[in-house]
């Protein structure tokens, strides 16, 4: 809703309202506000919203100050006092105003306004008290948006009440010596008494007038003062405080401390500080520039740009000298627009630990932020724009994003970045690969392939597989498929040979755990060693290069609570992890890693994550703390695009298996990383050298068989942003894209090699 001023109609009609009221002639004519021209050159005891008022020397209607308002968009810079009243009492409030819409009254009674006054105009507000009435506020205000108004003389006749008096003015120092501090303040509305002048609680002088010298002091002692009003009916709050030294001093003051911003407007920044012994005075610097000497703890540096930020130092100074200046503290003025966000996030140099990033400015920012999915991982004040991240792991995936902010708020975050930390193992995979699976437990309907029949256009060789002797075991067996089953089936040393012959051409063999009928639970810590030991007597004794991950059904799945794939409870997870490294660690770098989960494992996970929806399946993401965990280990993750129901993309569509698009939206999550559902915390990409996806290798090896065409599609959409159909990628480009990964070579086979005939070329071409 848009704040407008009133309709004229219904300030006539209140005007006309508070006249009827207002008949009564005040008691006594005598003005009850205190500095009601603002002569004292300062805002005391009015006070203003938003810090927007301000005593100005022109334009003035009389005497030599009037009252400025700077109202905002948000913010009418409405200046008010309390004074003390008499009930069923009638009072005139008269004030000299000039500006765009500017308001006088009193809260919760009569008011008025002009819509524009090019020089001081008067005002007036005629009010009643009420029958138990004892004070009142009467206020000044522009009106939103509208810009700065003035106020002059404003007077307030009728008989002063009875009440508490009002704040006195804030008191300043005096004529000063080596034992006695002069002070004096503006007066207090009400009736007055007296004042009491306090150094902390202690009362050290009571006078009637707006003056005292506070005598017997010792030399070059530092003192605060504050002052309160009384009369018969009580003692008004106190006073802001003022800070003098006595002189005398033979030495420089400390430096002072606790230097600190106290309030900002658009053309103006508030400090303040804590005295230094021996101190007669301070100064403010910007830079080396002074801007301010002051006498007291504070000080408002003023006529500034509005959103510019600025750093000040404060150093004390008696008659002896100047002390060293204080830390410096920046303040930034009002103003400011949110700054756009920045362009042009580019890497400038990648290290094994490190990455350095630059980018473009943003008109108007004070300072930028590079963010890690939710994490702000540098932050940089003032105009720079760059930025060194370092303390990460060799060969690592990260994707950044960066904003800019000043006073006004943040921007939005540029596009994503992603960067590979150097140091990466060369495992002696071809750039793009062509993974497959041999059954080499079974035979399938497709039929049993002797290992040293495989063709060499298969770069990794996944082993189907071992399986466990009971799902919660961890003790995972592998053999060849028996002869009942498959007559052709080689003997064990033709086997090995085969192996060895595969990796003598450079290609990968790997064991792969799990599969549809391979249920492994790592429900303990006695089954992850168990899983283990049993995984390495398998690769060592057939002298593979690593493991495949292929856990399917109810083998993952998180426990209600288990929210954070950073820190994940759940005993499978946290067990397979830990397995996991173990192995990573015993084989060394050069140990093949490779996962295939099913895509209710993974993407799902941006809609749905077991462990913290309500109602659905605990097993959706189960795979996301997993990999998460081995993300600096995994070689290749190369998700089932198949057997799969419709999945939500990152472009909040849903996507359905067997077309490219399917394909597309489901490895670009990978590439750019995505939010987890209902938790707050983001998957981070994975770098382009270990993504692929799979599919099948024929109609009838799973659901979701997607034809050459369109698989190549999907590719080139993924590695050149080239007929992606509509679909904008968020990861970006993936020139480092794996490659493709399929169930099964067997049904490759047994559909005459469309899979490998067409695909194995295809990725041989690409950059």
């Amino acid at each position: 809703m848009t704040r407008r001023p009133l309709a004229l109609s219904a300030a006539l009609s209140l005007l006309v309202a508070v006249g009827v009221l207002a008949v009564a002639t005040p008691a006594s004519a005598a003005n009850l506000l205190a500095n009601p021209g603002f002569e004292t050159g300062t805002l005391s005891p009015w006070s203003c919203t938003g810090g927007l008022g301000s005593v100005v020397g022109t334009p003035v209607r009389s005497g030599a100050r009037a009252l400025q308002g700077a109202a905002s968009a948000s913010d009418n810079a409405k200046c008010s006092q309390t004074v003390a009243v008499q009930p069923n009492t009638a009072y005139a409030l008269t004030g000299w105003v000039r500006g765009n819409y500017v308001y006088l009254g009193v809260d919760g009674g009569a008011s008025t306004w002009t819509p524009g006054a090019a020089a001081f105009t008067q005002l007036t507000v005629n009010f009643t008290t009420g029958a138990s009435q004892t004070s009142v506020v009467v206020y000044t205000h522009g009106w939103y948006g509208q810009g700065t108004y003035f106020a002059d003389d404003i007077s307030l006749d009728g008989p002063g009440g009875t009440g508490v008096p009002g704040v006195p003015g804030n008191p300043s120092a005096g004529t000063i010596t080596n034992s006695s501090i002069a002070l004096s303040w503006g007066a207090s509305s009400g009736t007055v008494t007296g004042y009491r002048v306090y150094e902390g609680s202690t009362v050290r002088a009571t006078v009637t007038g707006t003056s005292a010298t506070i005598s017997g002091l010792a030399t070059c002692s530092a003192h605060t003062y504050t002052v309160a009003a009384y009369n018969s009916t009580g003692e008004s709050a106190r006073s802001g405080a003022v800070s003098a030294t006595t002189t005398g001093c033979t030495g420089v003051p400390a430096t002072p401390g606790g230097l600190v911003v106290t309030g900002s407007t658009g053309s103006s920044i508030s400090l303040s500080w804590v005295a230094s012994s021996g101190a007669t005075g301070y100064r403010v610097y910007e830079g080396t520039a002074v801007v301010a000497t002051v006498t007291g703890t504070t000080a408002t540096v003023s006529g500034l740009a509005a959103c510019t930020t600025h750093g000040y130092t404060v150093a004390a100074y008696n008659a002896s000298g100047e002390s060293a200046k204080s830390g410096v503290v920046n303040g930034t003025t009002t103003g400011c627009s949110v700054p756009p966000t920045p362009t042009n996030l580019r890497t400038t140099a990648i290290g094994n630990n490190s990455v350095t990033l630059a980018w473009n400015a943003s008109t108007g920012a004070t300072g930028y932020r590079v963010y890690e999915g939710a994490t702000v991982v540098a932050t940089i004040n003032g105009s720079g724009t760059a930025a060194t991240i370092s303390g990460l792991a060799t060969c690592s995936a990260h994707t950044y994003q960066v904003t800019a902010a000043n006073a006004a708020g943040e921007s939005s975050k540029s596009g994503p970045l992603g960067i590979t930390t150097t140091g990466c193992v060369n495992t002696g995979l071809p750039k793009h690969a062509l993974i497959g699976y041999l059954h080499a437990s079974f035979a399938n309907g497709s039929g049993y392939m002797r290992m040293a029949d495989v063709p060499s256009s298969w770069d990794i060789i996944n082993l189907a597989f071992g399986e466990p002797t009971s799902v919660t075991s961890g003790d995972i067996r592998f053999r060849q498929c028996p002869v009942a089953e498959c007559p052709n089936v080689e003997s064990e040393a033709d086997f090995i040979a085969a192996i060895r012959a595969k990796q003598a051409q450079g290609k990968k063999v790997l064991i792969s755990i799990g599969g549809a009928n391979g249920q492994v639970q790592l429900t303990s810590t006695a089954a992850r060693d168990t899983f283990v030991s049993s995984v390495s007597a398998i690769i060592d004794k057939y002298g593979l290069n690593g493991l495949d991950i292929d856990f399917e059904g109810h083998s993952l799945y998180l426990n209600a609570g288990d929210g954070d794939i950073r820190n994940p409870t759940t005993p499978v997870i946290v067990n397979l992890i830990s397995a996991l490294r173990t192995l990573k660690a015993r084989y060394g770098s050069n140990f093949i890693l490779t996962m295939a989960p099913e895509t209710f494992f993974v993407q799902l996970g941006y809609q749905f994550y077991g462990g913290t929806c309500s109602g659905c399946d605990n097993r959706a993401g189960s795979y996301l703390p997993v990999i998460y965990a081995l993300r600096n280990d995994i070689t290749v993750l190369h998700v089932q695009d198949y057997n799969s129901g419709p999945i939500m993309g990152l472009d909040n569509q849903y996507h359905n298996m067997g077309a490219a698009d399917f394909h597309i939206a489901m490895t670009d999550m990978l590439a750019a990383g995505f939010p987890v559902a209902n938790t707050g915390v983001t998957f981070p990409a994975l770098r382009e050298d270990q993504i692929a996806f799979g599919v099948p290798a024929a109609v009838s090896a799973g659901g979701g068989y997607t034809t050459p065409a369109q698989v190549q599609q999907a590719v080139n959409c993924l590695v050149k942003n080239q007929n992606c159909g509509g679909y904008t990628l968020r990861g970006g480009t993936s020139p480092d894209f794996r490659g493709l990964m399929t169930w099964s070579i067997n049904w490759d086979r047994y559909y005459n090699w469309e899979f490998s005939n067409s695909h194995e070329p295809f990725l041989n071409a690409l950059p």
